[in-house]
């Protein structure tokens, strides 16, 4: 049964380190929903959170061919009940005067951020979780969502007994 799964990587921030991690998931035909990364506290270091997809065999074998790399230092299953994840989204949504009210009221039943404002389009920011996400991204339908950015899951897990110290 396919399945999606969140991996959280430490991995050492040294150039060409995520080519070498997609590079992996091309080659053996793994498919990569979502892909963030970012450096840490430590300069050293960079957390990379992968979503991808697949039965429990390939999601096992995708765990262990990531782990086996050589910049990575810990991998580990961001499980939802034991994590958080957020997402970022920019919306710019066509919307003249006499629409743009209706926009902003959608928006701020979201906490969304109107970041910016021309005379034919505004610019949204949402955080949050992914169908929080999908959810805003429907009630917008009346309107034509003009670009749309997404950057995909950041995730930690809660508490501090599953942190790796390097």
């Amino acid at each position: 049964m396919m399945q999606k799964k969140v991996f959280q990587l430490l991995v050492d921030n040294t150039s060409g380190v995520l080519s070498r991690i997609s590079g992996l998931f091309s080659r053996r035909g793994y498919n990569i929903d979502s892909i963030t990364a970012g450096v840490t506290a430590d300069p050293r270091f960079t957390r990379i959170t992968i979503v991808t997809s697949g039965d429990d065999e390939i999601l096992d074998q995708i765990e262990k061919q990531v782990a086996k790399l050589i910049d990575v230092r810990d991998i580990k299953e961001l499980k939802p009940s034991e994590s958080v994840y957020r997402e970022l989204a920019l919306i710019k949504v066509k919307a003249s005067a006499s629409e743009r009210q209706g926009v902003i009221a959608v928006a701020d039943i979201f906490r969304a951020k109107i970041i910016d404002v021309s005379n034919e389009s505004l610019i949204i920011e949402l955080t949050g979780n992914q169908d929080k996400i999908e959810a805003f991204i429907s009630l917008l339908n009346g309107y034509e969502i003009l670009e749309l950015a997404r950057t995909g899951i950041a995730g930690l897990g809660r508490g501090i007994e599953n942190v790796t110290y390097l």
